[in-house]
Order: structure tokens, then C-alpha cells, then sequence
């Protein structure tokens, strides 16, 4: 599995045209071959953390070249960002659990 994480921050004034572009590129995520998942979080400073699980370094492959998620990506950086950082990785090791719900619950 490849992990990417984004670490952005917001222009002042920019979230009424950018909401409606993260939405789109969400959908449109999920439409690629071997993508698994992506959540957000915003933090109390108001940094935004994407967090994007792909199958594979081709399926993120696949998803770095679409035309249209590239209009987006260079939208965010001529207009929609203060700060932008993206690592990749790659999943050594995974682990999960499901907590039991207790009895007589």
C-alpha cells in the first residue's frame, strides 16, 4: 500500500472556490484503479492534513497524471494555499483491530 500525506494551509478568503474543487477531486479519486481511501483533518491552527491510501505506486501514478486533478494541483498552488507538503510512503507493516462491543450493550 502507498500512503500519501498532505499538509496544507488555506489562503484567507479561498474556501467557497475551493470547497467545491476538493469535492470534485474527491470523487474523482475514487474512480481510480486501486485507490483505497483518503480522509481529512483540519487542526486547532488550521492546518489541513489529507491523508490518500492507493493499492499501489501505479494507481498513484495514475491519479498523479490526470489531467484534471493537474488543473487542480496547480490551482492550489497559484491560489489556494499559504503552505503545501506531500510526503509518499510505502507500508511496512500494518495493523487494525476492531474493539468488541461489550456484552449486554
Amino acid at each position: 500500500m502507498i500512503v500519501t500525506v498532505f499538509r496544507t494551509r488555506l489562503n484567507p478568503g479561498v474556501q467557497d472556490e475551493y470547497g467545491p474543487m476538493a469535492k470534485r477531486m474527491s470523487e474523482l479519486a475514487r474512480t481510480i484503479p486501486g485507490y483505497i481511501s483518503h480522509k481529512g483533518f483540519v487542526a486547532d491552527d488550521g492546518e489541513r492534513v489529507t491523508i490518500v491510501e492507493f493499492e499501489t505506486e501505479e494507481a498513484l501514478h495514475q491519479w498523479r497524471i490526470d489531467p484534471e486533478h493537474g488543473k487542480a494541483k496547480r490551482r492550489g498552488v497559484e491560489a489556494f494555499f499559504s503552505e503545501f507538503k506531500f510526503q509518499i510512503c510505502s507500508v511496512i507493516r500494518e495493523r487494525m483491530w476492531t474493539a468488541k462491543a461489550p456484552r449486554g450493550v
